[in-house]
């Protein structure tokens, strides 16, 4: 039963991870616009978004943005984040 306490938490921990890489991306992409990945690093970006979009979406389903003013705040991220520490707690709690 720890075997797949272990595999869990080493899956939540991917996916943390991934997902603060993309946070990365954003930012990089937002601070400097003139950057376009080019080669190998297009691919990685490329497989990056594949992986964290869909989640992504499916936080923005259920809480989209907000408007403030003339500015929209995404927190969709933060909320899923959350979630992913949730989980590896739950995972924590019932298999150690």
């Amino acid at each position: 039963m720890e075997l797949v306490g272990e595999i869990l938490l080493l899956l939540l921990y991917v996916a943390f991870v991934v997902l603060i890489a993309r946070f990365v991306l954003d930012w990089v992409q937002m601070l400097a616009r003139h950057w376009r990945p080019r080669g190998l690093v297009l691919v990685l970006c490329e497989g990056l978004y594949s992986i964290t979009d869909p989640p992504l979406r499916a936080v923005r389903r259920l809480l989209p943005p907000l408007r403030l003013g003339a500015v929209m705040l995404d927190l969709s991220p933060v909320l899923l984040l959350i979630g992913i520490w949730i989980l590896q707690q739950i995972v924590r709690a019932v298999f150690f």
